[in-house]
């Protein structure tokens, strides 16, 4: 199995920084980022909090961020490659993770990964979905500068609407033929990387 977790200069620093913490605080420390990593856009602790942990586990500001976007980074790559516990664990020792932060965060991942994974799939990543396609057809048959002229184009029509609006906002894009074909090969890449998923 390919690794999760590259061994780059920045998660070379963020262990170094975990190593250090006391195993009990880390172990509440992941289970709040694995409480709020589902809620996208929110902090997973207020700026009072973070003051409060820089103390508690003697780190300073920029120590802090990079241990909690390293866990938060590490839970999410334990998600989108729906790695097993026991994996996890290996791979984070593979990058000088201590024995028992790498068993922390596996059995912490045991605990919480797969209702971790179904809050994910259930969550909208992006701000909007798609309600509705509509379409038309153009030609234009003529221009001033030229008399005769047939340049067909194509206008989509997308309707889409946030979660917490009723209103539908229309998007409208228009294509000639070359672009329309790039358009058209872009989505078939998609569903076929979404069909791979499933």
């Amino acid at each position: 199995m390919t690794s999760i977790v590259k061994e780059t200069p920045s998660i070379k620093e963020a262990v170094t920084f975990i190593n250090s913490i006391d195993e009990n605080k880390f172990s509440r420390l992941i289970s709040r980022i694995i409480q709020k990593l589902h809620l996208k856009g929110e902090r997973t602790f207020s700026e009072e909090e973070e003051q409060k942990l820089q103390g508690a586990l003697s780190l300073d500001k920029h120590a802090l961020d990079l241990v909690l976007e390293t866990s938060a980074f590490i839970l999410e790559q334990a998600v989108y490659h729906n790695v097993k516990p026991a994996s996890l664990q290996q791979q984070l020792e593979g990058v000088n993770l201590s024995p028992e932060k790498a068993q922390v965060f596996s059995q912490s991942w045991a605990a919480a990964g797969p209702e971790l994974v179904d809050k994910l799939r259930r969550n909208i990543f992006a701000p909007k979905k798609l309600e509705y396609i509509g379409w038309q057809l153009n030609l234009e048959m003529a221009q001033s500068s030229q008399a005769r002229l047939k340049s067909p184009s194509a206008v989509l029509q997308l309707g889409l609407r946030s979660e917490d609006s009723e209103v539908q906002e229309n998007v409208f894009a228009e294509f000639n033929h070359k672009e329309l074909l790039e358009f058209y090969n872009k989505l078939e890449i998609v569903q076929g990387q979404l069909d791979s998923l499933t």
